[in-house]
């Protein structure tokens, strides 16, 4: 699939956000733990897609109501879903100025019901020339997600049958109807009622 950027400036995916706020002085100090010991784009991109995906539970797998948005509070509460996981990973990427973009799939029940938005991050590493979508959600029994500039290893490949869908495209902050939601939401169990079915 081939990912289309929703800004043809590359400077849009390593700006500073409403959510991808990688000013905010927590992102920096975890930025420079990971970059300590990681100190090639790779190498760093990898601890920080390890770090997001395996230290900072998914609410809905940890049971915790709370409803994170902007990467600093992610980082601070140490919980978000997948749209909060993967903009704390953008922000860690951007704070090291690895471009990162923020991109969405549309999956579904095994019968083709309950479609729901789920939230990925593509970066773009030096030297390379195409996007590789990331997707730090938190593995699970059934779901192994890796890191890889090569063949994506995801959580979920979608099945267009079922009506599940890749979205091409590349935003700097989140989908509107995305933000929109969390920032909406009182606690978990309200967002998961509200949760957007398309893009």
């Amino acid at each position: 699939m081939d990912l289309v950027q929703q800004h043809p400036d590359i400077s849009a995916y390593l700006a500073i956000g409403e959510a991808v706020d990688h000013d905010h002085s927590l992102v920096g100090e975890v930025a420079a733990q990971l970059s300590a010991e990681h100190r090639d784009a790779y190498s760093y991109a990898e601890a920080a897609f390890a770090y997001v995906r395996d230290t900072i539970p998914h609410s809905q797998d940890s049971g915790d109501p709370r409803v994170t948005w902007r990467a600093s509070d992610v980082l601070e509460q140490r919980t978000g879903i997948c749209y909060a996981k993967s903009v704390a990973y953008a922000a860690l990427l951007r704070a090291r100025s690895v471009p990162a973009a923020l991109c969405y799939q549309r999956l579904a029940e095994d019968d083709g019901t309950n479609p729901v938005i789920h939230g990925l991050v593509a970066l773009l590493l030096p030297g390379e020339r195409k996007w590789a979508r990331q997707d730090v959600r938190g593995n699970r029994p059934g779901v192994d997600a890796r890191f890889s500039l090569g063949e994506e290893r995801l959580a979920w490949t979608v099945r267009p049958e079922l009506g599940e869908v890749d979205y091409p495209r590349l935003y700097a902050e989140p989908h509107p109807a995305v933000l929109g939601a969390l920032k909406a939401a009182p606690d978990r169990a309200y967002l998961w009622r509200t949760l957007p079915t398309e893009l």
